[in-house]
């Protein structure tokens, strides 16, 4: 998938409400629909793109944090993250679900599970809960779902409605649900001289006491990002271990250091 702002993918500006991006979104949904565009294949790639971006955009904690990494690195936000991100958790939360179930019902369109079930694979997993009283349904992303990619614990309303509703379902059903593990974060020092060459640094790991060698890729820059998937904290009830996330900072030449710790010394006190 290219890198592409989300904005730009649904059309909308900057400053679009929930409201305006959810328009935009239905819209965009019915014109590359696949059961109307079966003799064009692209828009099924089309339709993942539109739901990538509208799942991200139509959540304010999602929303906000791309906005965020817009900001920082511009064009390449959406693969920066991507790259942070599982499927299940830009999905999670998403009302993708009831959108395509309108269409199907108003135009005879296929059901959301087998629209999603042809968008990716055997990743995707459908599961519905029948109590006497209550009735779940939902879905999953079989190989995020247990690894739970995410580059920190969830937080603000959207991560405690997340758990306040992991917590009733797995009372309902009687079952642990596979949970990953937590994500590590951490920091490299490189030299700069280092840094523009690349390759192999050892790195010690104290969460798991153990050294780990970490290819470097040349040029790398200062805030950049490198993951290692399976490296962070172990999983729960059979859930993947999280990633460790190791965030470059370059060194100052020595005579740098020196001069702004003089500096800040002799500052004047506010």
């Amino acid at each position: 998938m290219p890198a592409e702002d989300y904005y730009t993918i649904l059309g909308v500006g900057l400053q679009a409400s929930t409201r305006q991006i959810k328009e935009a979104y239905r819209r965009l949904a019915l014109k590359h629909h696949p059961d109307r565009n079966r003799d064009h294949p692209e828009a099924a790639e089309t339709m993942k793109r539109l739901n990538e971006a509208y799942a991200v955009l139509s959540n304010p904690d999602k929303r906000r944090e791309y906005d965020a990494l817009r900001r920082q690195f511009g064009p390449a936000a959406q693969s920066q993250y991507r790259n942070a991100h599982s499927q299940q958790d830009i999905f999670s939360g998403s009302d993708i679900n009831a959108v395509f179930e309108e269409m199907a019902r108003a135009f005879g369109f296929r059901g959301f599970e087998d629209i999603f079930r042809d968008f990716y694979g055997q990743d995707y997993q459908r599961f519905e809960f029948r109590r006497p009283r209550a009735s779940v349904r939902g879905f999953v992303f079989r190989r995020s779902f247990t690894p739970g990619r995410r580059p920190t614990p969830s937080s603000g309303t959207a991560g405690l409605l997340n758990r306040i509703a992991r917590s009733a379902l797995q009372k309902m059903i009687g079952l642990e649900l596979p949970e990953s593990g937590a994500h590590i974060q951490d920091r490299l020092y490189l030299d700069p001289s280092f840094a523009d060459v690349g390759g192999a640094y050892a790195y010690y790991i104290r969460a798991h006491a153990k050294k780990l060698i970490v290819q470097i890729p040349p040029g790398v820059r200062e805030g950049q990002r490198i993951r290692l998937a399976g490296m962070g904290h172990a999983g729960k009830a059979g859930g993947d271990p999280g990633d460790l996330f190791l965030e470059i900072r370059l060194r100052k030449p020595f005579l740098q250091r020196v001069t702004q710790a003089f500096s800040n010394f002799f500052k004047p006190s506010p």
